[in-house]
């Protein structure tokens, strides 16, 4: 692992794309990735397109921000800008790492925007422009997504302080002072620091409504011409078919959608300020609230990042204790995404709770491992923090060679070929794989369109590269497809969990310095799984300090929904509750 320092405005730049766009490349940045650049502003959108269209990277993975104001490491010694834009772009065809940009952002705090080149960063640079301040000039729709508009300030920034602000890290010394507890809230409301800016009255505000535009809605396919008037109608955000508190902002002629809109931020909690405040270790069981179903998959990505920014290693019955435990939430996930496609279809009630059935024997498992059945808090650097209890390996492979295989089967032959579900799922919710890989969509969602993608082949992590299965797609791109590839893709995971169980050594569950005191190199580092619904990826900046200076979290729920309103325009109400469905979104994870 390199130390992270940057070299700054070289005169020449020695790296193969620096001379491909005269005065793009301004300087290289030696992290993790050979192919990590720094980038003139103003030529950001033609590298961009040069990295698309001549290199061949099309996905954008990750978009994302820095505040150095309070960095005082020596890795952006003589760097005079404040914040950092950094990209992560990855070739879906070649597979291998990122290459990295790095936009150091103008005193005007604006730069220009990615979507003209990469529609993906539309939700991503909102999401930087709310919680950073910065800019993208030529976004088609900048305004708050996670906070409300009239929200005063930015709260990513290092210098926000939230109301009943005590420290800048944790664990803070003010819990108990002079040895006397005190309770926070008995102090003065707000603690002084919520202001509102100067002459705006916070009761005149009203929330703008805006929406994505489209062309004009396909014609009525029996050829009926009624005069009618488009009408706005808001799907949520307390509404069943939408999952959580998540709001879908649609424009309707009679009961087809002209346009669609997702509006998030219900459920904000700003899971990476809490994440920069913590030690790295008390971020774990925090990641078990992003995909609340699939926590051991998240507490994974996050310690494969640390371990990847420290340098910790991992003994042999860790690895695939790690492949067993992701497998297991892979099968867990894609059954119960199954069972709320058929809720979402509002007819099929017992085979979703056919699906359920299994799930909770596997919980089960995680139950007797973690203490939790969702909460896990499994994972930890260098390893996991509990070895199997007796009778635990048994119980698994009775799930994974009787049950699994024999309950897949029986889904299979149940709803396949069930008249409701070909009737609505089959060309509903069509988006091409070229439009699908433009808005930064990953997961299962690219694999029914026929994109053999998945990082565990691509960009193989852990001991996947050991293991025998196979990458499924589908070549539809609708709502059938997306159902049945997780159930193929369950397949492969239960094929994956008979091998690893086989295979499972005996030896040491944790290796390595990841203890409850934490300080990994100046350093930053970005790594990503093949989560169960999509890519997950953690973005750390450390400065050798107990606690992550930046802490991010690339969640594969919040940036899918790119997809959402192209996929729903010209269909009817009743579809889009079902594409949305079919994303499969858990809100903890979209709105963190």
């Amino acid at each position: 692992m390199s130390d992270g320092v940057l070299v700054a405005d070289a005169p020449a730049v020695d790296h193969p794309y620096a001379q491909a766009v005269p005065g793009a490349v301004i300087g290289t940045y030696a992290e993790e990735s050979d192919n990590a650049l720094v980038v003139a502003p103003e030529k950001l959108v033609e590298f961009l397109t040069y990295l698309r269209d001549q290199e061949g990277y099309d996905f954008l993975s990750n978009l994302t921000c820095t505040d150095y104001l309070l960095y005082k490491g020596k890795v952006r010694a003589g760097v005079r800008e404040r914040f950092d834009v950094v990209y992560h772009i990855y070739n879906t065809k070649k597979g291998g790492g990122p290459v990295a940009l790095h936009v150091r952002v103008p005193k005007n705090d604006t730069i220009p925007s990615a979507t003209s080149v990469y529609p993906g960063a539309n939700l991503q640079e909102r999401e930087v422009y709310d919680l950073y301040g910065i800019t993208f000039e030529g976004h088609p729709n900048l305004r708050r997504i996670l906070m409300w508009e009239g929200f005063n300030g930015h709260p990513m920034r290092k210098d926000w302080k939230e109301a009943y602000f005590e420290e800048e890290s944790k664990p803070f010394k003010s819990r108990h002072p002079n040895g006397k507890f005190e309770w926070q809230e008995d102090k003065l409301p707000w603690g002084g620091n919520q202001t509102y800016p100067a002459g705006w009255d916070p009761n005149s505000w009203q929330e703008p409504v805006t929406y994505v535009p489209v062309s004009q809605a396909p014609p009525d396919p029996d050829g009926f011409e009624v005069e009618t008037q488009s009408v706005v109608v808001n799907l949520g955000p307390h509404h069943p078919s939408t999952h959580g508190v998540f709001r879908m902002i649609t424009l309707l002629e009679g009961e087809t959608i002209l346009a669609l809109e997702p509006e998030m931020g219900y459920l904000h909690r700003n899971h990476e300020k809490i994440g920069e405040r913590n030690t790295w270790l008390m971020n774990m069981p925090f990641t078990d609230r992003l995909d609340y179903l699939n926590s051991m998959s998240n507490n994974w990505a996050f310690a494969l990042a640390v371990e990847k920014l420290a340098g910790i290693e991992v003994p042999e019955r860790a690895e695939y204790l790690r492949i067993i435990m992701a497998e297991l939430t892979r099968v867990v996930n894609h059954m119960w995404s199954i069972g709320f496609i058929l809720n979402d279809l509002g007819a099929l009630q017992t085979p979703a709770l056919y699906a359920i059935e299994e799930r909770e024997m596997i919980l089960d498992l995680f139950e007797e491992v973690s203490g939790s059945r969702m909460m896990c808090n499994y994972m930890r650097f260098g390893g996991v923090v509990a070895d199997l209890p007796a009778g635990w390996e048994d119980r698994a492979r009775y799930i994974v060679r009787e049950r699994l295989p024999n309950v897949l089967d029986q889904l299979d032959q149940m709803l396949s070929g069930n008249e409701i579900v070909l009737a609505r799922c089959r060309g509903v919710g069509y988006l091409s794989a070229e439009d699908l890989i433009a808005l930064s969509v990953s997961g299962p969602m690219i694999r029914a369109a026929g994109v053999p993608y998945d990082i565990r082949k691509a960009e193989p992590y852990g001991i996947y590269d050991r293991f025998d299965f196979d990458i499924p797609t589908l070549p539809e791109s609708d709502i059938y497809s997306r159902y049945y590839i997780r159930l193929l893709e369950a397949r492969e995971s239960v094929k994956i969990l008979q091998q690893a169980l086989r295979d499972l050594p005996q030896g040491e569950i944790l290796g390595g310095k990841g203890g409850y005191i934490l300080r990994p190199p100046e350093a930053e580092v970005y790594h990503r799984v093949e989560a169960p619904k999509g890519e997950l990826g953690f973005y750390l900046v450390s400065d050798a300090k107990p606690n992550a200076y930046r802490y991010h979290v690339r969640a594969p729920s919040y940036i899918n929904l790119n997809a959402l309103g192209p996929m729903s325009v010209g269909y009817k109400v009743a579809d889009a509750v079902v594409i949305l469905g079919a994303i499969d979104i858990v809100l903890g994870e979209v709105d963190r």
